[in-house]
C-alpha cells in the first residue's frame, strides 16, 4: 500500500489532521491502513504536542468501510486467522475511541460499515449535508459486530438493531437526530464548522479531557451505583488536586485566559 494512504500532518496549534488517502477504493481500509491508523493514534495520543486530532478523508466518499479485497482473503483464511485480523481492527477502533486527544470527525460524503463505526469513535462529528450512513455489512452476509459497540452508544440499542438489520441508508439530517451527527452543514461550510468546534476545545484543559474521555468510558447508563459514586470520587478528587486545575482555579479568579487557552 502506498505510504500516502494516511497522510498525517500537525499545525502549529497542536492540531493533528488524520486523513485517509484512499480515494481510488473510496477510503475502504484494509489490513495495512488499519495497521497505519492505530499506529498513527496511538502516537498522537501520547504526543503531548498535539491538542486535538481532526480524522478527514479525501473524495467524495468519507470512508466504505471494509476493502471488499480485505474481507474476500479473511474469508479464505482459517478461523484462527480470522480471529486474529478481527482483532486488529477491534484495536484500532478502540485506539481511535480511547484517544486520550478530543477527536473530531469531518465527513464531507457517504459512510458505510466501519466507516459508520470510525464516526461513532470519535467525539466530535461535523458532517455535510450530503454525507449519508449506512451499516452495510448485513447486505454482505456479514455482521456490524466490532462496530455494534459504538454504534450502541451513539444512537442506543433499537435504533442500531434497525439501521444493522435493515442496512437503510440514511442522510445527514436523520444521523443528527439520531446522535451519529453533532453538526450537520452545507458543503462550503464543512470545513469552518470543523474550526470552530476546534477552536471550543482549544479552550478547556487537556488533562481535562483526557480525564473526561478516560472517565466516561467507564460509565454506563443506568442506575448510580455506589461504585459509580466511588469512580466519580476518586477520579474528581485526583483532577482537582492537579497542576492544570490549579492554574484554572488561579486563572478564573485574576479573570485570564488559563495558560492552555488558544486565543483565536
Amino acid at each position: 500500500m502506498p505510504e500516502n494512504s494516511l497522510l498525517i500532518n500537525v499545525d502549529s496549534r497542536g492540531i493533528a489532521n488524520v486523513t485517509i488517502n484512499r480515494p481510488e477504493v473510496l477510503n475502504a481500509f484494509n489490513e495495512a491502513l488499519i495497521e497505519r491508523i492505530s499506529s498513527a493514534f496511538e502516537q498522537l495520543s501520547a504526543d503531548a504536542g498535539v491538542r486535538i486530532v481532526v480524522l478527514r478523508s479525501t473524495g467524495r466518499v468519507f470512508c466504505a468501510g471494509a476493502d471488499v479485497g480485505w474481507m474476500q482473503r479473511a474469508a479464505a483464511n482459517p478461523l484462527e486467522e480470522n480471529l486474529e485480523d478481527a482483532r486488529r481492527f477491534a484495536s484500532m477502533m478502540s485506539t481511535v475511541a480511547n484517544c486520550r486527544k478530543p477527536v473530531v470527525a469531518c465527513v464531507q460524503g457517504e459512510a458505510y460499515g466501519g466507516g459508520v463505526g470510525l464516526a461513532c469513535a470519535a467525539d466530535v462529528v461535523i458532517a455535510s449535508k450530503r454525507a449519508r450512513f449506512c451499516v452495510s455489512e448485513a447486505k454482505l452476509g456479514i455482521i456490524p459486530a466490532v462496530i455494534g459497540p459504538y454504534l450502541i452508544n451513539a444512537v442506543g440499542i433499537r435504533q442500531a438493531r434497525r439501521l444493522s438489520l435493515t442496512c437503510t441508508l440514511i442522510d445527514a439530517d436523520e444521523a443528527h437526530a439520531l446522535g451519529i451527527v453533532h453538526r450537520c452543514v452545507e458543503v462550503a461550510e464543512l470545513d469552518g464548522a470543523v474550526e470552530h468546534s476546534v477552536s471550543e476545545l482549544l479552550q478547556a484543559g487537556p488533562m481535562a479531557q483526557a480525564s473526561i474521555k478516560r472517565l466516561f468510558g467507564q460509565l454506563q447508563v443506568g442506575p448510580v451505583t455506589g461504585e459509580v459514586q466511588e469512580l466519580t470520587s476518586q477520579t474528581i478528587s485526583r483532577v482537582r488536586c492537579g497542576e492544570e486545575a490549579r492554574a484554572g482555579f488561579d486563572a478564573f479568579l485574576a479573570k485570564r485566559p488559563p495558560p492552555w487557552a488558544m486565543l483565536i
